[in-house]
Formats: structure tokens, sequence, C-alpha cells
């Protein structure tokens, strides 16, 4: 660790890794993680679990699950430690065992020896000075553990627009129960500072985040893979996160979760209180997500207000294959995207069910549903950077 790091301040540290080929993978992790001093952060017997972003059960050239190489190099560097490494997640759309397979992940765990946590039962988890919430359910297998390594994606997000540490440990709460979330907490603001109780509640020990390749555009799942060719290493969520945001150019003040995140104690996202070690490259030509939250504050109520002018999801029925994913995926009921002109026409939308938490387009297997504005909805709305 850099001898003049002021104890006050997060410390961050940012390798370069232009692609996944292992030996290189490994040699930047292992840069990182020396780079913050993470030896003093594990004892030997302790029970870890690895926690990567497992979205949904798809290959790691989509760019949309953490990606095997750094899985590996971060657990074959944590068992030098000595430490009891498993691993697990809960996906939104299918089992931890499938959608491991299908993004690498589950070979790597089996070659190390790595057992796979009980992401799938829930075990309650009191925070009672929770700012939004006090009472958690979290996955069985993240309470019998010592400690947690979260190891995000970083990715474009409708709903939270970006997706990285902090976000990641939503898949600490097993299955619908995600759900039951945005259906209580369907406003921006009050999602995020769930997000940021739960994750002063986990207390993740670790994070080492994966943009070598990140998402940008309609992410989380069909957003544009992006070469970044960097590595993140912290312990602050915040400042992890507001480091990646102004790599790609985005005020990370403009970001709810991270706004929300300093302000509740989480971390720090202000520059002056975060130290980088590495180079800092700055990409101009990266795609932000659409800004959910509400384009102006206004005292209003009423449906057609909302649907004239905050962003809502859209389904093109040109890209729409008629699967039904997004109707099984609406936590609202009964859904708020449905069948209603037939099978053999796309889901229709009604808007004045919807509470825009972006699940539907968030799980599209074929990214047919994105956000879109409303017209005066874009004459109101504020820049986001």
């Amino acid at each position: 660790m850099n001898s003049n790091y002021n104890p006050d301040h997060s410390l961050v540290a940012l390798v370069k890794c232009k692609d996944y080929n292992y030996p290189a993978v490994k040699q930047a992790v292992r840069q990182g993680l020396e780079l913050i001093g993470f030896s003093d952060l594990f004892k030997a017997g302790e029970k870890i679990v690895l926690k990567p972003n497992l979205l949904a059960a798809d290959p790691p050239e989509k760019c949309v699950t953490t990606h095997p190489s750094v899985f590996r190099a971060a657990a074959e560097i944590l068992q030098e430690t000595g430490v009891i490494l498993s691993f697990g997640d809960s996906p939104a759309m299918s089992s931890t065992e499938r959608a491991a397979r299908k993004a690498g992940l589950l070979d790597v765990a089996e070659e190390l020896g790595l057992a796979r946590a009980d992401f799938k039962n829930g075990q309650e988890a009191l925070l009672p000075d929770g700012r939004q919430v006090t009472r958690f359910t979290l996955a069985r297998g993240v309470m019998e553990s010592d400690g947690l390594v979260s190891l995000p994606k970083f990715k474009t997000h409708a709903l939270t627009t970006i997706t990285g540490a902090i976000k990641n440990q939503f898949g600490c709460i097993p299955g619908t129960l995600k759900g039951e979330f945005h259906v209580k907490l369907p406003l921006p603001d009050s999602f995020a500072a769930m997000l940021v109780d739960l994750n002063r509640l986990i207390k993740p020990r670790l994070f080492i985040m994966d943009a070598i390749m990140a998402m940008d555009g309609n992410g989380p799942r069909r957003g544009r893979p992006f070469p970044m060719g960097v590595l993140l290493f912290s312990t602050d969520p915040v400042a992890m996160d507001a480091t990646a945001c102004r790599l790609i150019g985005l005020k990370p003040e403009a970001v709810t979760i991270i706004k929300l995140g300093e302000l509740n104690g989480l971390g720090n996202f202000e520059a002056g209180k975060i130290d980088i070690l590495g180079d800092f490259d700055a990409r101009k030509d990266f795609i932000h997500s659409v800004r959910v939250s509400m384009p102006v504050t206004m005292p209003f109520k009423g449906k057609w207000l909302q649907n004239h002018l905050t962003p809502r999801p859209q389904i093109d029925p040109d890209l729409c294959l008629k699967c039904g994913v997004c109707i099984q995926m609406c936590p609202v009921k009964p859904p708020a995207v449905d069948w209603h002109n037939g099978k053999d026409m796309p889901p229709v939308h009604k808007y004045n069910h919807c509470i825009r938490c972006y699940c539907c387009q968030e799980l599209c297997p074929e990214g047919a549903i994105k956000p879109y504005t409303p017209f005066i909805g874009r004459l109101l709305r504020k820049p986001q950077s």
C-alpha cells in the first residue's frame, strides 16, 4: 500500500488490462490487490464468499457477467491467504448453477475446489439503523460466511444508471424476494437507499471490478460490449463506483446510489476524498443509460403526468420474439406488461400500472425493450453529466 495513504480517504487502484488473456489478468489482479494492501483484510481459515455478477445465463463474450478469467484470478490469489472460498449469486431468471456454467464460472469453481454457497434459501438479518430498510432476507451462504468479496461487472442500468460495486450485492437477496423490493420501493431514490442499506449490512471486505470489457447503451444485459481495458480495486464501493463513472465522463453525483452512499456513510464519492493509484484514462465515447429519475422536481399527482414526463420501458416490435420473459419478470401483480393483443403479437405495457422498475428491460434476451422518454420529459430533463 502507498505509504502516503490518508486513512480518512478511500483508496481505489486502477490496473490496465487490455483483454482476458489469463496470465495478464492474474498479473493485473495481483498488482491491484497489492496496491490496496489486501493481505491485511483476511485471515487463514476464514470462510469467504465470492460474489460475481451472474445476472443471467449468458456466455462471457456477451459481457453480461463477471468474466471467468477475473473470477479465477481473484479466487487463486485469495486462496493463497488460506481462506476457505465458496461462491454464489442469485440470478434473476435461472439457477446459480445454470448461470455459472453458461458464464464459464462453474468449471473454474470446480477446478479450484470452490463450494457453491447457498443463495437459494434465505435467513433474516436486521439493520436497526437502516435509512430505508431495517430488515432483509439474505442468502444463507452469505449469512454463514465470515466475509464477502464482491466481483462486479461495470455496466449501464436503466433504473440505477450504472451497476457496479454497490448494485452487485442485490444478488445476495434470494430469488423472487428481489422483485418484492421493486414493488415496495418503486421510486429510484428509495430503491437506491435500500441498496446502500444492503451494503451497510453485508459489509463486503473487498471489491474487484471487471471493466476490461464493460457494457454501455441498453444495459445491463443487451447493451454494447465496451472495451475499457481496466480492473478496479477498493474496499469502498462508493469510491469505486464514483471512479468508474469518472472514467466514462459521468458525474458521480448524478448517480443516486453513489450520492446516497456517501450521504448514508457507506463511502466517499468526492474526488478530493479518493486516492487513486494507477493510470486514469477517461473515455468520451461511452453511451450512458437514460436516467430514469424524475426530469424535474415538481409536486404533481396523477398517472397522466407521470406517463407524459417520466421514462418508461418500451418494446420494439421488430426485435421482439414474443418469448414472454418480460411478463415473467414483471414483479407487479397482475403484470404491467402482458399479452393484451394475443400471443401472436408482442406484449403490451399498461403504463398506469407500470412501476418503472425496468425488470422487463433488464432481462429481455433480445434487447427489444429500451427506456423511452416522452417528448415533454425530454424537454424538461436535466443533463446527465
